[in-house]
């Protein structure tokens, strides 16, 4: 129980940064008592936690993207922008579940190796730097095009890799078609939604027709969902405060310390991938 809910912890403070969540639960399973990956299943299941998090805390801005998308294909009176919103949310979450659920067997055991964890940690923080530094800082979420949102959602389907950061991945993608950092982040938010929930809730029926895909029981997974959840929703408050003066400077910074040392420590052989 300690574990799982040490591991929930850290999913709820790494969730939303652009450091990955997946990567560092990955990380610490180096660290466990039995020295174990804490696999995809229990990684996907807590998730539902921190997603819970963005629920509540956007609920307005969603409750109002819901209304006027549904009013839209009602044909009734609607904001225009926000109906937008919700397709391009529905379009770009499309590619990370398609892919997703072809890639699923990879996603579990090869894209686990601590060596591409360490060098996607190291590539796309430095790609999130670039992008953050050097890209303009003018537009709004509502001169998103279905262009920007296809790219934004094929941006979110390389976090299947764990190390990249779904974050990381839209955020870094957001910036470089020009968009404000903090218009950046919310995106980040809103795209992750379907996405994250249709991974967690297909893992946690896998779990419970197969109770194998995940080493801990059902009472540990549901109160690290729940850490997650608290810890998550403090964070996102948290976040949103500090971008709106802040770069993402510190956390490239990490991510290329966090993985050349994992490379360092998989090359002298202190550690296995």
């Amino acid at each position: 129980m300690l574990e799982a809910i040490f591991l929930a912890i850290l999913q709820g403070l790494t969730e939303f940064l652009p450091i990955s969540s997946s990567a560092h639960l990955r990380i610490a399973g180096l660290i466990s008592p039995e020295a174990k990956d804490p696999g995809a299943t229990f990684t996907a299941i807590i998730q539902l936690g921190t997603e819970l998090a963005v629920l509540v805390y956007f609920r307005r801005d969603i409750a109002r993207i819901v209304r006027n998308w549904i009013s839209a294909i009602l044909k009734k009176e609607h904001e225009q922008q926000q109906a937008r919103l919700g397709w391009l949310i529905i379009f770009g979450s499309m590619p990370i579940l398609v892919f997703g659920f072809i890639l699923q067997d990879t996603i579990r055991d090869d894209f686990r190796s601590l060596w591409i964890i360490a060098s996607v940690l190291v590539i796309f923080g430095l790609v999130l730097g670039a992008a953050d530094r050097f890209s303009p800082s003018r537009r709004e979420l509502e001169h998103m095009s279905v262009r920007d949102g296809l790219l934004v959602g094929f941006a979110q389907a390389l976090a299947l890799i764990p190390g990249v950061s779904r974050s990381g991945a839209t955020i870094a993608m957001c910036r470089i078609l020009g968009f404000t950092r903090v218009e950046s982040l919310r995106y980040s938010f809103l795209l992750a939604i379907p996405a994250v929930l249709a991974s967690g809730l297909y893992e946690l029926a896998n779990s419970v027709s197969d109770p194998e895909l995940n080493r801990f029981s059902i009472a540990e997974t549901a109160v690290a969902t729940s850490v997650a959840f608290a810890v998550g929703y403090l964070v996102i408050r948290w976040f949103l405060k500090f971008v709106s003066t802040r770069s993402f400077s510190p956390f490239v910074i990490y991510r290329v310390v966090l993985g050349a040392t994992l490379l360092a420590l998989l090359t002298l052989g202190m550690i296995s991938a």
